[in-house]
């Protein structure tokens, strides 16, 4: 049995079903990163090494001894969590296709994991997606990229007497380590440019 991106504890007397076990494909280097977030969280913390781990799963999440794994550079600092994820998920196609051949024939050896060496991600919600004005640029930058395209980044400005939220779909860090937001989404209306924004909202007053 393959498992991907399934958040539920699997009973033992399920796992002990099959003959090869319930393997676990996660996209992060095991034991780093367990539980539901780790392609987000591989993206706010600005890493530049991520991957794939196969386990043979246990009575917990993300727990089990590793069957195998593959590195992934991140040198596309611009990368969404959308695109990661599409990029992980290939990857671990890729690695199922090399490895349960030689799972299956015995060929491979599990490792334990280091539980010690052990870090967690959380669920996310919607309202993580709130930013943090008092945050650096590059961690505003690292979240709308993170949660792009669920939860979403999203702040509230002040507009002709009415709270609006407006989502940000794009940002980027200047020359001298300011944040550039690049195309956002006003409440109830389409994606534009930032320039549009002014345009439409050059009245605004933002809430901190």
């Amino acid at each position: 049995v393959i498992v991907a991106s399934y958040g539920k504890i699997i009973p033992k007397k399920i796992l002990e079903i099959p003959k090869y076990g319930c393997l676990n494909v996660h996209p992060s280097l095991l034991p780093k990163y367990r539980g539901p977030s780790p392609i987000q969280t591989t993206i706010l913390n600005g890493d530049k090494k991520t991957g794939v781990t196969i386990i043979l799963m246990d009575e917990k999440i993300d727990h089990g001894p590793i069957i195998s794994n593959s590195k992934f550079e991140i040198r596309n600092s611009k990368l969404t969590y959308g695109e990661l994820n599409v990029k992980l998920a290939k990857l671990g196609v890729k690695l199922l296709i090399e490895t349960i051949p030689k799972w299956i024939r015995g060929e491979i050896k599990i490792k334990p994991q280091d539980h010690s060496k052990a870090t967690y991600t959380k669920i996310l919600k919607r309202e993580d997606g709130k930013i943090d004005w008092s945050k650096s640029a590059q961690e505003i930058e690292r979240q709308v990229r993170a949660f792009n395209p669920w939860p979403g980044t999203f702040t509230f400005i002040k507009h002709k007497n009415k709270t609006l939220r407006i989502k940000v779909l794009e940002a980027d860090i200047s020359k001298d380590n300011k944040l550039i937001i690049k195309k956002l989404q006003p409440e109830g209306k389409k994606a534009m440019s930032f320039e549009e924004f002014k345009r439409g909202y050059h009245d605004f007053d933002p809430i901190l």
